[in-house]
């Protein structure tokens, strides 16, 4: 399916019919809808009677092969954990059945491997091959290379589709091997006509989704409004920083969280994006995350000098950067709540 606000985009591809290069890289903010448009796309590709809008006719023998997940000549390279999560939903967590244990959110280096395996030979079905890569920046160095020597020597008739929220992580040399397509977000209309559609509550959910309707949607569907409305009550007041770490660290590791997908990432991310609307007001600007929490967030920002919010800020951004591989749980939450608690306690200039 393709997103309204992603159909001119959807249109410039089609109209490359025959022109498109090997190699094409999908830029955008997660929750766009670049994996569908990726998927539209190599559908089309593969499609024998691809229909006058440009998507695939999905009755041909090629499209009954690729949806029931058996192509020959189609190829979806994901991190292990995507590949679970695709298979038992998204609000499933992964995880391998003996143990529990974590599944890779790397694409690894056998992967393509693999991949460079199965391409050595011509196709099965007809003379075009497609390679769906997503997140392309889920490749470490050495994967990333090995990578690197197909897309210098494609195979005849095989096109690469690279996803990507963050290309600034992937090598120069694999950006400069693909045709980069950025994509747009939403605009305020239609956002507006995306909301008509859903719940009340989406509002605010796609606020803090930073106006990504479809990381808004996976949001509500992973009980995104209950944790909304206890990050928001844990904040409001005086918080005893000690205290709620230690509520927080059993949070995160509370069937609810884990089934919601609600790691400390995102939790982190929710707290820059709380700073942040605190500064703006403070600045004389606009909450742009958190709308429904307004009067709280004035509150705040009533409280804090522009360098104590200012300062918090800036630290929260530097923690984030560790926030994947804390070395301690507890003592990473308790860092951040006690900057976040000084700010909030300092003196107002």
């Amino acid at each position: 399916m393709i997103q309204p606000w992603l159909q001119p985009t959807w249109v410039r591809l089609v109209a490359l019919e025959g022109k498109l290069p090997h190699a094409l890289l999908f830029v955008g903010a997660p929750g766009l809808g670049k994996r569908e448009l990726a998927e539209s796309l190599a559908a089309r590709l593969l499609c024998e009677s691809p229909l006058d809008d440009g998507h695939a006719c999905g009755r041909c023998d090629a499209c009954m092969w690729r949806e029931a997940g058996n192509h020959p000549d189609f190829y979806r390279v994901v991190p292990a954990a995507a590949a679970d999560q695709a298979d038992a939903g998204e609000d499933t967590p992964a995880g391998d059945a003996a143990g529990g244990k974590a599944k890779s959110s790397q694409i690894v280096i056998d992967q393509i491997r693999e991949l460079q395996s199965a391409l050595a030979v011509t196709g099965h079905h007809s003379a075009q091959r497609v390679v769906v890569l997503d997140p392309a920046e889920a490749m470490n160095t050495f994967t990333a290379n090995a990578l690197l020597k197909l897309l210098e020597e494609p195979p005849e008739g095989c096109s690469f589709l690279l996803v990507s929220s963050a290309p600034r992580r992937l090598l120069p040399t694999i950006r400069s091997r693909c045709q980069q397509w950025s994509f747009p977000r939403p605009d305020a209309a239609q956002r507006a006509a995306w909301l008509a559609g859903e719940r009340t509550e989406m509002q605010g959910l796609l606020a803090l989704a930073g106006g990504m309707p479809l990381a808004a949607k996976r949001l509500a569907e992973q009980g995104g409004v209950g944790l909304l409305e206890r990050f928001v009550r844990d904040l409001s007041g005086d918080p005893d920083a000690l205290r709620l770490a230690g509520q927080w660290e059993a949070w995160l590791k509370s069937k609810e969280a884990l089934a919601a997908g609600f790691g400390l990432s995102t939790l982190v991310e929710w707290m820059q994006r709380w700073v942040a609307d605190v500064v703006s007001l403070r600045l004389g600007g606009q909450v742009r995350f958190f709308p429904a929490q307004e009067k709280v967030l004035s509150a705040l920002a009533g409280r804090m000098s522009v360098a104590a919010a200012s300062s918090c800020y800036n630290e929260i951004a530097q923690i984030r950067r560790v926030a994947t591989h804390p070395l301690n749980l507890r003592l990473f939450l308790e860092d951040m709540l006690m900057r976040y608690a000084r700010a909030v306690k300092g003196a107002r200039t």
